[in-house]
Formats: structure tokens, sequence, C-alpha cells
């Protein structure tokens, strides 16, 4: 039997394309070890972002490849996620327990962010990420209904809130703390205050990706979180029609301005399909994400449709994405998450706990 070189194995499973990125294993240097025993081969690939759906795919790609040389018997892969903290705007510093944080903003309300923002949240943790959710819309907070949990938030030291969990997601909201019916009569630095105490008072733990749902508009709240959170990346939400649009771009701007790089952009009920005949409508107009992504030179991470089952599983706190996993809708939101993930992936890394700490005193 002719040996099997290492010399000859690797260009084979340096050339497999990682269907997520759409690079080879090679590209991406995700491929960890290669070990031979004879004619059996084991394979590590470690990949920076959650794709657990992909891995069959990968896995059999990666075998096949192995395979093609002559000799190889028993081949075993085993894929795992290594998720980094990735930079944020200059002079920002990172959140503890928090690798990544998204913003999913939109320029006005009603385009459907909140549910976007809840499924792209879930779709990550179902591709394999520990994710958590911060409602930053003070003045109107849907996660809480949107992921069936209330209740005020525990605190184990005095000074920090334990977020809640649902549906595998860490979450926290102003929600959690005011009554349901109780108008938040705030001016922009109280709602200000009160989101930054959200945010770095509650005890994250260990987080992939934070999903910040923003609240609508780029007015002086927006503004202020866009400068002193520490934002991975931003995802624009919007529907095909044009008053959209423009808002939409409005928001666009103002996170390059304040340099928090534009992730994609996600079309929101693009159409709309029948519950009686199937038929497909464009009721708001017809690829109007794809024009402002091609205007902007950003990607179009997704088109959504307009579905009643959408709507009706949000409002009921189970979104489609733990509802109904297994539909075409579910596979389309663990499609953007993915498209999300590899982008912040693609990003320049945080080396800040790289640097050295500088201590003086009086002996030295």
């Amino acid at each position: 039997m002719t040996a099997i070189s290492d010399a000859q194995l690797q260009p084979l499973l340096q050339a497999v394309v990682d269907p997520g990125s759409g690079r080879t294993l090679g590209e991406a240097k995700a491929l960890k070890s290669v070990r031979i025993e004879g004619a059996d081969v084991s394979v590590e690939v470690e990949l920076g972002y959650p794709a657990a759906s992909q891995h069959p795919a990968l896995r059999a790609a990666l075998i096949a490849a192995a395979r093609s040389l002559p000799g190889v018997g028993n081949v075993s892969v085993s894929i795992g996620t290594k998720v980094v903290a990735h930079a944020v705007q200059r002079g920002v510093q990172l959140l503890p327990g928090v690798k990544n944080i998204i913003a999913v903003a939109s320029g006005k309300g009603g385009v459907g962010k909140s549910t976007t923002a809840a499924n792209l949240a879930l779709a990550l943790a179902a591709e394999g990420a520990k994710v958590g959710v911060l409602d930053a819309d003070i003045y109107g907070p849907s996660q809480p209904t949107m992921l069936g949990t209330s209740g005020k938030p525990e605190t184990l030291d005095g000074q920090t809130m334990e977020p809640h969990i649902a549906h595998g997601l860490q979450v926290n909201s102003i929600g959690f703390l005011v009554d349901d019916d109780q108008a938040m009569i705030w001016r922009g630095p109280m709602a200000t205050q009160a989101l930054e105490q959200l945010l770095r008072q509650t005890r994250w733990q260990e987080l992939d990706y934070l999903v910040v749902d923003m609240p609508p508009g780029t007015g002086d709240i927006q503004l202020t979180l866009s400068q002193r959170v520490p934002v991975t990346g931003a995802v624009i939400v919007t529907t095909p029609q044009d008053i959209a649009l423009i808002d939409a771009k409005k928001g666009l701007k103002m996170f390059e301005k304040v340099g928090v790089p534009i992730l994609g952009i996600v079309e929101n009920m693009a159409v709309h399909i029948c519950s009686n005949c199937g038929h497909a409508e464009h009721i708001f107009g017809a690829e109007g994400g794809q024009k402002m992504a091609a205007q902007y030179g950003t990607e179009l991470l997704g088109s959504l449709p307009l579905a009643m089952n959408i709507r009706a599983q949000a409002d009921s706190g189970a979104p489609t994405v733990v509802a109904e996993p297994d539909s075409d809708v579910a596979a389309l939101y663990k499609a953007l998450a993915r498209k999300v993930a590899v982008k912040i992936a693609a990003q320049g890394k945080d080396y800040s706990s790289k640097f050295p700490t500088i201590a003086i005193s009086k002996t030295t």
C-alpha cells in the first residue's frame, strides 16, 4: 500500500471551499491540524464564525477531498468555532463579557427592525454562538414580548443585573423595569443614561455577539449610543419602498460618520405571498434594498417576506427561528446570520488585550 504523505494531502484539504464564506480553508487559515495514521486521516477545522447548519456539507467536502488521494481509508473530520473580539470605534473600550456588538438599526419605525433583531439573535444562537439581546428602544421596548419573557431582573451583588434567559439568549430591556402601560416621558439625556446603565450594568456572560435593537431614527439618543457603545458593526433594516429607503440611508450615514462599519442591509417585507392562493406581490416595491446596497457599496444581506406567521410568532413570544426552525423563513434568517458573522470575522481583530499594562510606583 502506498504511504500517504502530508505534502500530498494538505493541498487537497486547503483547497476545499467553506460554503459559508466562499473562501478556501487555506485562505481562511481554518485548517488547524491533519493527522495521518496508516490509511486513516483525521482533520481538525476551526471556523471564525458560527455555522452549525453548514458543517455537514463542509465535512462531506473534506472527506471527498481526502479520499480523492489513493490509499486514504477512514476520514474523520472535527469542525469547531472560535469567535474572537473585533475592533470597534476608536477610543471606545470593549464591554466585559461581550466579544462583538451588532447594532440593528433603521431610519424609521415600522419596518420590522425588532422582529429582525430577535430572529437574527436566535439564528446566530442556532448556528452555535453564545448570544445576547439588548433592547435599546427606551420608548417602545418590544423584545420582552417577542422573546416571551418578563419580570424584574435579579441582582446577585447589588451592583449588576442578571440578564433574563429566553430561548437560550441573554436578554435585558427597559421593558423589564417598567409596567407595560407606563409611558417613558424622558428627555434624550435621561434615556441615553438609562441605556448606558442597561448596557454596562448587566452581567453579560461570555457572549460571542450582543445584538442591540436600536431605537428607530437618527436623533440624539441614536447618535450618542453609536459614539459610546463599542459597536463591531451595524445592520440597517428597511422596506423596499422609497419613503423607508430615504430614512434608512440617514441611519447608514450616521454610523459611517462615527466610524462604525456597515455590515449590510436587510430588506424586510420584500414580497407578500398570499396564504390562500400563493400569489406573490411586491406590496412595498421591488429591489429597493438591492439598489441602496449598490449605491453605498455594501451588501444586501437578505430579503425577507411579509408573512402573517412571522408577525404572529413574534407576538406570541416565539419568533420564527424557534417556532419553525426548519421552515424556509427560518433558513433565510440563518443565512442572514451567517453573512453577518462572516462579515464580522473578516474585520480587524481587537488587540487591546495584547497591550502591556504600565504600572508606576514610588519604587520604580
